[in-house]
C-alpha cells in the first residue's frame, strides 16, 4: 500500500540533504564548540556558520539567534526569561486561548507564581479581534505572547497589527512561529516582533533543534544555568549535528518558499474541490483567507473522530485530530473549543490534514475519495 503522510504540522520527514550534512558532522566533527583547541574551533565554525545562515535568512543579527532543543524550549525560554527581566514593571501577560501548550502551560505556571494572565478569546475563524487585544493591554502588561499561525486550525493571527500596537508600549512581544517559518514571509523588524520561536522538525530538519530570536536590547534573563553558551541565555553544549541539519533545512525552506506555499495551497484546494465533487458533507474550521498554506481542518458531520482516523489509517492515510502533543488524550481540542464552544459537535468530528513537499495533487484527491468511502460506510 502506498501510504500518504498528511500530518506535517506534527512533524516532517527529514530531507536527504539534511541527513547527509548531519552524518558528515557526526562522523568528522566531534569537538566541543566551547573548546579553544583546533578540534573545538572546527566545531565552533560549524555552529557559527549555522547561526550566520539562519540570521541572514531571517534578516536579523548573528547574536540575536539562540539555539535551543526545539520550539517548546524556545517558548519557555522566551516567556520565563522575559517576565523575570520585566517583573519589576508589572505582572500582567497577554496570550490567547488557542496557543500551543508550550505557551499555555508556562502561562498557567506563571499564574501560580502570582502573575495575571489574560487569555484572549477568538472568533469562529480562530482569529483575535484587535479591539479586544487593545482593550486588554494595560500599563502593567510586560509580555504579549501570541502565535503566528495555529497548528490545529491553520489560522494566522494579525501579528503585524499587534506588533505595531506593542511597539509604543513597555511590553515585550513574542510569537511562536513554529508552523509559519519557511512558509510565510516574516519581517521581525517591520512587524514589531521582539522574540520569535522556531523548530527544526517542522521544516524537514531533525528533531531536537530550534532557536529563539531575541532582538538586541530586549530585556531577558537566562533560565538555564551552567556554561556560557548561547550568549549566557541557554547553558549546555550545543547539539552540533542537529543545529547544522536545522540550518540546511532552513536554507532549503527559504530557497523556494513562495513556490512551495503556492503548491501547498493547491493541495488544500484540490482536497476541498474533490470533497465537493464527491458530495461529502463538511465544513472548514478556521479561516481560508488568513491561513497557513499547509494546514486544513475539516468538520465532517456524522463522523466520529477516532473511527475516522482509524479508517483513514487503514486506507494508508496519516492524519490527525489536532496537536500531536495531546495525541491519545480524551480531552477535546482546546483550539476548537475556543472557536466554537465546549459543547460543539465539531470538537468530536474534526480532522486535520497538513501537507508537505512529498505530497501530490493525486494524494489530496485520494484523501477526499477515501473520506467519501469511509463516511458512506458510517
Amino acid at each position: 500500500m502506498n501510504r500518504i503522510y498528511a500530518d506535517h504540522a506534527a512533524t516532517t520527514p527529514m530531507l536527504p540533504e539534511v541527513s547527509t550534512v548531519m552524518i558528515k558532522i557526526m562522523e568528522e566533527t566531534y569537538g566541543n564548540p566551547s573548546s579553544i583547541h583546533q578540534t573545538g574551533r572546527a566545531a565552533r565554525k560549524i555552529l557559527d556558520d549555522a547561526r550566520t545562515l539562519i540570521a541572514g535568512k531571517l534578516g536579523v543579527h548573528f547574536n540575536e539567534i539562540h539555539f535551543t532543543s526545539g520550539g517548546t524550549e524556545a517558548d519557555n525560554l522566551a516567556i520565563f526569561g522575559a517576565v523575570d527581566a520585566m517583573k519589576d514593571k508589572g505582572k500582567h501577560i497577554i496570550t490567547t486561548a488557542v496557543e500551543h501548550h508550550a505557551v499555555l502551560h508556562p502561562c498557567q505556571e506563571l499564574e501560580k507564581r502570582g502573575f495575571d494572565v489574560t487569555y484572549l478569546q477568538v472568533d469562529d475563524t480562530g482569529r483575535v479581534k484587535m479591539e479586544e487585544f487593545e482593550a486588554a493591554l494595560r500599563e502593567d502588561t510586560i509580555l504579549v505572547t501570541i502565535m503566528y499561525g495555529n497548528n490545529e486550525s491553520g489560522t494566522l493571527q494579525p501579528i503585524s497589527e499587534i506588533g505595531q500596537v506593542v511597539k509604543s508600549h513597555q511590553a515585550i512581544f513574542h510569537t511562536d512561529a513554529v508552523q509559519a517559518l519557511g512558509l510565510i514571509k516574516i519581517d521581525v523588524e517591520a512587524e514589531g516582533i521582539d522574540m520569535l520561536s522556531a523548530s527544526s522538525h517542522k521544516i524537514n530538519g531533525p528533531k531536537g533543534a530550534g532557536f529563539l530570536y531575541i532582538k538586541n536590547g530586549t530585556p531577558h534573563h537566562a533560565t538555564v544555568f551552567g556554561g556560557e553558551q548561547e550568549r549566557k541565555k541557554r547553558a549546555g553544549t550545543e547539539n552540533l549535528s542537529a543545529i547544522a541539519g536545522f540550518a540546511e533545512a532552513f536554507k532549503m525552506s527559504f530557497a523556494k518558499s513562495e513556490e512551495k506555499s503556492a503548491y501547498l495551497v493547491e493541495l488544500k484546494e484540490t482536497l476541498l474541490s474533490e470533497l465537493n465533487q464527491q458530495d461529502v458533507q463538511f465544513e472548514v474550521n478556521g479561516s481560508l483567507e488568513h491561513s497557513l498554506p499547509h494546514v486544513i481542518n475539516l468538520s465532517i458531520p456524522g463522523a466520529e473522530i477516532e473511527s475516522l482516523l482509524i479508517n483513514l489509517d487503514l486506507e494508508g492515510i496519516a492524519a490527525s485530530s489536532g496537536s500531536a502533543c495531546t495525541a491519545g488524550s480524551v480531552e477535546p481540542s482546546h483550539v476548537l473549543a475556543a472557536m466554537y464552544g465546549a459543547n460543539s459537535e465539531k470538537l468530536f468530528n474534526s480532522v486535520r490534514f497538513s501537507f508537505g513537499y512529498n505530497n501530490t495533487v493525486e494524494d489530496a484527491a485520494f484523501i477526499a475519495q477515501s473520506i467519501k468511502k469511509i463516511t458512506d460506510r458510517f
